[in-house]
């Protein structure tokens, strides 16, 4: 049994195989926090010393004992105006005025198997691990509201995971309005901590930016209708000295894709809380007596070794017990999109010219970007008119895929369903079906608006609308698309004291299209997109099993963006393309092969004209899909490895191990090149000591000058990873090496 409860000390563990995870009903049903690390036996009760810290209230009953007060205490789930005045987890209010919870224990149970959600994403137990996970459901009340909060457990014991959400009840008698109804809270009552967040913007996205956690409160957020460009919903809290390699991590990472918030509290006794779930000002949820709220999910994670290993368990989780689309273990086939090759200037005889060249080169499927249906010949009209544009394409779709699939190629097709735009047929037939504020004109983003898909008959029409698309054609691909942030929040189906519920039924709205789509059409392969990275998180990968990483398709830039994003999500999911060069977005020239050395460090695509390259570009390109074929498992399913962090800014290095440790995939860019260069010496990871290695094949790109690569042949994993490897000299403008190791 992974959960474990004793009852004479009223303690409840989680063990998985490497975590052990505490707490324990305490005076007055108060449910205390007492440890999450590495796995040991016993009780950690002993570890927090009640102590009078001056001001900080007791509890009514306990008024005598002045040094047990909820302001101290490590709490499993914090309440509010109830005597702790640290971050709060639930802020609650009743009709008639009464704020805040104070919740004590009522009963626990302990059930096989993965508890689920209402209307959200969620992990799952995977075929072959459905003894491994258990659930542990804990129900705590409000006895002046009568709110409770079901907290509720997912216990991955093999992959070391715990997932966390809650489910609130009103059963009380009164309505009770929610203003914050957190995920989880997390008290860490020792230890000096970093946090890791991921920061950024549109083309730029994810960012680590790494710090000391100190007093006071720190927040990553989002308040514009997505998880967004500007703060990832994951965070790191790592020992001041954590490295890749030693340190204890935790994860938090939110399984949701709309407005959210994780806090960070370092209080007055040096005590770190953080608290994490939905975000955004304007929530307010209200509960009629006998209602209930699910919250989205927490998956979270603990290591002692370091970096590299919660990358690597979060990597695996999400593969595995996460999403759930067939394609997560599936090869993609490498694909031409024709937005940077065309843009919205497209025509049946471009499309198909396109097809054709692509084939020529070992291309696999065509994906029709924007431009294709209504009149849409530019970004100011037409979203909404999902029909082909007869002009453009006088066959219809149907007629083009069919010749596009005779050149041998599959198809894909780009969609945006949640925006419409003013000049469009579905906003002048349904203008109410927008979010937009009464009496005030709305706020444009690239000349759209949102859908309101907190009324079901959008979210149906937005079902049956991409369904039919899927239905009528031979559609092998849909990139999904999400173009702006979300303003003028108000829905005109909805009475006032519900508003505040909007950007979250938006979310569930989405969530069940998504899911009746995957659901019906499993041979379809999703890509998530919101402008790129706008909406790169959990609750899209449990539907689509890839995500476009980032608009920026600039492969030097992509480096950062890219090592980012694996510090929590598996290279299976990341979008990536070898464009043009200049790069559109950043005029900068990449050498070809480096592009597609970067963008082998996902799924695998070209974002260009293929008639505009050389004949010498052409034939390399064909080079480059027969490469990527050869490790396009073990990029999709092994081991990634950062062998560089982003405090490097002379070279970028990474590395894939295939699960069996037989084979190892070395990419390494050099970004700042010197005149009389220091060694690049690196050491490569998660190989068998115990076995010999050979080199099959090195590739070098962008190289004025270049020294080939001399090592023993063979040589043993543990002098790869103990000794490491001295690459050879390259100069020149963003020079890349590339090297498969087979073991022999």
């Amino acid at each position: 049994m992974s959960i474990r409860f004793e009852q004479k000390q009223g303690i409840l563990t989680l063990l998985t195989d490497q975590t052990a995870y505490q707490m324990q009903i305490g005076p007055l049903g108060y449910l205390l926090h007492t440890y999450y690390g590495r796995r040991c036996e016993g009780s950690f009760a002993y570890l927090h010393l009640e102590r009078d810290c001056g001001f900080s209230p007791n509890p009514y009953e306990l008024s005598y004992a002045r040094s047990f007060s909820m302001d101290n205490m490590p709490q499993e789930y914090s309440g509010s105006n109830a005597g702790d005045f640290r971050l709060a987890s639930v802020l609650a209010e009743t009709e008639d005025g009464i704020r805040g919870a104070d919740l004590r224990y009522v009963n626990h149970e302990i059930r096989r198997g993965k508890y689920s959600l209402q209307g959200l994403p969620a992990a799952f137990a995977a075929a072959g691990d459905e003894d491994a996970v258990e659930t542990l459901s804990v129900t705590l009340r409000d006895a002046a509201s009568g709110l409770e909060a079901e907290l509720l457990y997912g216990v991955y014991e093999k992959q070391n995971v715990i997932t966390r959400a809650v489910r609130f009840r009103n059963a009380g008698q009164k309505k009770v309005k929610l203003r914050k109804a957190a995920s989880a809270c997390l008290d860490l009552p020792f230890g000096e901590w970093d946090s890791i967040s991921f920061h950024g913007r549109h083309a730029m996205e994810r960012m680590p930016d790494r710090g000391p956690v100190r007093n006071g409160i720190q927040t990553v957020s989002s308040g514009r209708g997505a998880s967004s460009h500007q703060h990832n919903p994951f965070v790191i809290l790592c020992e001041h000295d954590a490295t890749e390699d030693h340190g204890e991590c935790y994860g938090l990472m939110l399984c949701y894709s709309g407005n959210h918030r994780i806090e960070i509290e370092r209080d007055q006794t040096d005590s770190v809380r953080a608290v994490a779930g939905i975000g955004g000002d304007g929530f307010c949820w209200k509960l009629e007596p006998g209602e209930s709220l699910d919250t989205p999910e927490l998956l979270m994670c603990f290591t002692a070794e370091g970096l590299d290993a919660l990358s690597g368990t979060y990597h695996r989780f999400i593969r595995r017990s996460l999403c759930r689309s067939p394609w997560s273990g599936k090869k993609r086939p490498v694909l031409l999109n024709s937005w940077e090759a065309a843009y919205m200037d497209i025509n049946e005889d471009r499309i198909l010219q396109l097809a054709r060249d692509a084939k020529k080169l070992g291309v696999e499927m065509l994906v029709l970007d924007d431009g294709w249906f209504g009149s849409r010949n530019d970004d100011h009209r037409a979203l909404g008119d999902w029909t082909p544009n007869l002009e453009k394409l006088p066959h219809g779709l149907d007629g083009l895929i069919r010749r596009v699939n005779d050149e041998g190629l599959k198809f894909g097709l780009w969609i945006e369903p949640e925006m419409v735009s003013e000049n469009s047929d579905l906003y002048r037939a349904h203008p109410d079906w927008v979010l937009a504020v009464p009496g005030r004109k709305p706020a444009i983003g690239r000349s759209q608006m949102v859908l309101d898909l907190s009324r079901d008959e959008v979210a149906d029409w937005m079902y049956e609308t991409v369904a039919r698309l899927l239905r009528e054609n031979h559609i092998e691909y849909i990139k999904w698309d999400m173009n702006r942030s979300i303003t003028d929040v108000y829905s005109a189906l909805l009475p006032a004291d519900r508003q505040g519920e909007v950007s979250h039924r938006y979310m569930l709205g989405l969530y069940r299209v998504m899911d009746r789509l995957v659901s019906e059409f499993p041979q379809v392969l999703f890509e998530g997109c919101a402008g790129g990275g706008g909406r790169f998180d959990a609750g899209i990968l449990a539907y689509f099993p890839q995500i476009w990483c980032s608009d920026n398709t600039d492969a030097v830039a992509r480096l950062l963006i890219q090592q980012g994003t694996s510090y929590g999500y598996p290279a299976s999911a990341l979008g990536a393309h070898v464009s043009a060069s200049p790069n559109h977005q950043t005029g900068r020239s990449t050498p070809f092969g480096t592009r597609a050395a970067v963008a082998m460090a996902g799924t695998f695509g070209y974002e260009l004209d293929p008639a505009k390259l050389s004949p010498e570009e052409q034939a390399e390109v064909t080079q480059q899909i027969g490469r990527f074929h050869e490790v396009e498992e073990l990029v999709r399913e092994g081991d990634y490895h950062r062998l560089t962090g982003a405090e490097n800014n002379r070279y970028t290095a990474w590395q894939f191990v295939s699960e069996d440790r037989n084979e190892s995939l070395f990419t390494l860019v050099l970004t700042e090149p010197e005149g009389n260069p220091r060694p690049l010496h690196l050491r490569l990871k998660g190989l068998d000591p115990e076995r010999a290695y050979r080199v099959v094949w090195a590739e070098y790109a962008g190289c004025r000058y270049r020294e080939e690569m001399k090592l023993p042949a063979p040589i043993s994993g543990a002098a790869l990873m103990y000794g490491g490897i001295t690459v050879p000299r390259i100069y020149g403008d963003y020079p890349s090496v590339q090297a498969l190791f087979r073991a022999v």
